[in-house]
């Protein structure tokens, strides 16, 4: 605790010491979304007690491509209320899981069940208080449930996935600021976990993002800013300041996180909610040159307002050659519901004049 309290000290210091000219962000056109995320009477949804024509109050996407066909691809949605929608990538849902409040949601591929690789789908269920799995068949794009992994540390709320050599970790936080590393593999009834390791931010966090080729966790403490750890099960507890919440470049709350890897660079991706902008650093090796920000708009969107989660895939998906990010969108809410909205890398690129 000792190693977070010092590093909170840095991010206050980095706050105070920020220029008081505030960057106008750059605006980027939506170039797709899902439909407004609402149970439509006549719609047959892979779950009970589904009611019809319900408000829903999404969080988080998660996106996936085929790789050896990349036009194959879909994005996954969490229900806060009650389940996981799956949609193609033109934003047409086939397919819906009332598995409960699902907060945030994250994929990784190559998990082994039965002999066969699967990509392992989690989001963390803050009713039984664990972690919802469910498996996706990549050469039928069929998804299935899994399995329930119970937590023992109260209402599980952000979440991520990472990868070390052969071996899968989920990643859960609360909101006392503990962030617990899972691993997990296929048992003979469904998903096995262990505890791995846990570490501590000072105060609520929510979003995460995991860099498996560079072994690191991104956490986001809602108030406060970003950190990052290292993800070695074995490695130091210490957090290191990232970025810290200075009403310029990154406004309270700090929601999702994303990594987006383009011509040999790594690009972090933040949701700074309190200002609906999008705040992009470069990744090179220890340090983190900020970029710039955009907000997202124009397009078949209004303004995206109030983002929780974001995710970005990195090369060929869809349509989209050379990425894509997708983010949540509160803009509809109170008088409609909310949804997904989808942009191309290449734009985000354009405006703010990256390589």
């Amino acid at each position: 605790m000792k190693n977070v309290l010092l590093s909170a000290g840095l991010a206050l210091s980095l706050a105070a010491c920020a220029t008081t000219e505030r960057e106008l962000p750059q605006g980027v056109a939506a170039t797709g979304d899902t439909p407004r995320v609402v149970h439509a009477a006549g719609v047959t949804l892979a779950g009970p007690g589904i009611a019809p024509n319900r408000l829903v109050d999404a969080d988080d996407p998660a996106l996936w491509a085929d790789p050896s066909n990349p036009t194959r691809g879909l994005i996954f949605g969490t229900d806060k209320t009650n389940g996981l929608y799956v949609h193609d990538l033109d934003g047409t849902q086939r397919g819906y899981f009332g598995d409960g409040p699902l907060n945030n949601v994250d994929l990784r591929p190559g998990f082994r069940v039965n002999g066969k690789e699967y990509v392992l789908v989690a989001a963390t269920e803050r009713e039984r208080f664990g972690i919802m799995t469910w498996l996706l068949d990549p050469a039928t794009l069929e998804v299935m449930r899994y399995g329930f992994v119970p937590t023992d540390f109260g209402e599980p709320y952000g979440f991520c996935m990472g990868k070390r050599g052969a071996d899968f970790f989920l990643v859960a936080n609360n909101k006392e600021g503990e962030v617990r590393s899972y691993r997990v593999t296929a048992g003979a009834d469904g998903p096995m976990a262990t505890l791995a390791r846990t570490m501590r931010v000072g105060s609520q966090p929510e979003g995460c993002v995991v860099d498996d080729s560079a072994d690191r966790l991104y956490v986001g403490e809602e108030d406060v800013g970003i950190w990052r750890f290292s993800f070695d099960p074995a490695g130091t507890d210490a957090a290191v300041s990232v970025a810290a919440i200075d009403n310029q470049r990154l406004t309270a709350d700090v929601e999702g996180l994303a990594l987006l890897r383009d011509r040999g660079a790594t690009y972090l991706i933040a949701s700074s909610q309190g200002d609906s902008t999008y705040p992009v650093w470069r990744v090179e090796g220890d340090s983190h040159t900020y970029v710039g920000r955009f907000t997202i708009a124009g397009g078949a969107q209004p303004m995206v307002r109030s983002t929780d989660g974001v995710d970005a895939w990195s090369g060929p998906i869809g349509r989209y050659p050379e990425g894509l990010i997708a983010v949540h969108n509160q803009a509809g809410q109170p008088t409609g519901n909310q949804n997904y909205v989808l942009v191309d890398w290449r734009d985000v690129k354009r405006a703010l004049s990256l390589p």
